[in-house]
């Protein structure tokens, strides 16, 4: 399918769709009639730019700026998504991805559309593989936790494809970020189906406890730093949540006991993992059972191997490449997640990234396993494990942990050193242990996949 039609696709669904309540915003509902209205709107208010200009949007979900990424893709423009939450970090990437334009969405009536002044005559050329073919492009931004960030090219028709398969659309809170393909994955798998997308104003438990109480919401796809906080904040205690059918998670690792307790509180809830990258997309997942790690994946346009422990991906919508970083495709076109994993039969358990894992004295360490075991331990809400150089051994084992008990802080090391020698070999026991006040929420996003990376 050409681009055009990609769009007409959606547009003839919001056509059908016209009286239903697309999204909800401030607390104001937008029909489809209403949300293409808007895109008419932008349609002739962005007349000017050219098939194949480099734009980033920089700001969160609203309607104007879901509106404006639809005429955008109408137009063939290549978009880059940028998290307005972070403007202070967007500089580099407005660099990396040689932007044309930068449209900026502050308030819906505050759209200020600004000229790049910056020379970027010779543009990247992986571009020509979009503007030859007239379709539009997406520009993905990585972490950027160990370096510079990775900038991801797709093209975007491939990656829209897979919505003109109808599927259920539940009424869902749009948890995930505007600058990554899990948020914007959620979005256009609710639209193209009829649903209806409540879009949030910031991502506090008791906030968004409130939004599925008040508006019945059916499924949160989130993260399980997010549930974490929800259980810390037992804001589930304030607020119904009887309406929700699913909770979906992906973008980190879950804890283990994290992931137990869950089921204990919410035991009608289908837990359901996910599992994407930003250079991949989000591939359909189906969870052994809901208090289970092993998840199956792939799905329609995904196949799977697993090479030297390391989870391979092929896609005919992987992305095109880095636009500042070498091709991470071997020769015969499987993406390397750097995911370590366990295989059994059709399901596959996340390890944890290769590039985290502690290497002491030859001996290999996965943060996650470490986290699962201290979990366990009453009075803990909250671990971060990770390495130190150490000179004999090369790397040692450390971890963070926020302590919710009376014990002093040298009973709780000694708790924490003690029970991890009953459960883990010896080489994986911390050898720092931190208590601090906070949870792990920025360094969690940080490691994150389709979430963050």
């Amino acid at each position: 399918m050409t681009s055009l039609n990609n769009i007409k696709y959606f547009l003839d669904n919001f056509e059908t769709y016209s009286s239903k309540t697309a999204l909800i915003w401030h607390g104001e509902n937008y029909t489809y009639s209403q949300f293409l209205n808007k895109i008419a709107y932008w349609r002739g208010a962005l007349r000017e730019f050219s098939q194949g200009a480099i734009i980033g949007l920089e700001s969160d979900f609203s309607p104007e700026t879901i509106a404006i990424l639809f005429a955008l893709i109408e137009k063939n423009i290549i978009v880059v998504p940028l998290d307005i939450n972070h403007s202070n970090k967007n500089s580099k990437k407005i660099e990396i991805a040689q932007l044309d334009y930068l449209i900026k969405v502050i308030k819906e009536e505050d759209i200020v559309i600004t000229k790049i002044s910056l020379a970027f005559d010779d543009k990247n050329p992986l571009y020509k593989n979009i503007q030859q073919n007239k379709v539009p492009g997406l520009v993905l931004f990585t972490s950027g936790s160990s370096g510079e960030p990775k900038a991801a090219l797709h093209d975007f028709s491939k990656l829209l494809a897979k919505f003109y398969i109808k599927r259920n659309a539940l009424l869902t809170i749009n948890f995930l970020l505007f600058d990554h393909w899990g948020g914007l994955n959620t979005m256009f798998h609710i639209l193209s189906n009829g649903g209806t997308v409540v879009v949030l104003d910031n991502r506090n438990p008791d906030y968004i406890c409130e939004l599925i109480e008040k508006y019945k919401a059916e499924l949160l796809p989130t993260s399980p730093t997010f549930l974490n906080m929800l259980v810390l904040s037992r804001a589930y205690e304030r607020h119904s949540l009887k309406s929700l059918k699913v909770i979906s998670y992906g973008a980190e690792p879950m804890p283990e006991s994290l992931l137990k307790h869950l089921n204990t509180l919410f035991p009608n809830i289908k837990l359901q993992q996910t599992y994407g990258l930003i250079e991949l997309g989000v591939m359909r997942s189906q969870s052994q059972d809901n208090s289970s790690l092993w998840v199956k994946i792939g799905g329609e346009g995904f196949q799977t191997r697993v090479a030297d422990g390391i989870l391979q991906i092929k896609s005919d919508s992987a992305m095109l490449g880095y636009l500042n970083a070498k091709s991470p495709f071997t020769e015969d076109g499987w993406f390397i997640t750097g995911d370590s994993v366990e295989v059994d039969g059709e399901y596959f358990k996340i390890l944890g990234r290769k590039s985290e894992m502690i290497n002491v004295g030859g001996e290999k360490v996965f943060p996650q396993e470490v986290e699962n075991v201290i979990l366990e331990i009453s009075g803990v809400d909250d671990v971060m494990v990770y390495a130190e150089s150490n000179v004999l051994t090369g790397k040692i084992v450390c971890a963070k942990i926020k302590y919710n008990g009376i014990e002093t802080k040298a009973d709780v090391v000694k708790m924490v050193k003690t029970y991890c020698r009953t459960k883990l070999e010896s080489f994986k026991v911390p050898v720092k242990v931190l208590l601090v006040d906070t949870t792990f929420e920025s360094d969690r996003f940080k490691k994150s996949r389709v979430n963050g990376n």
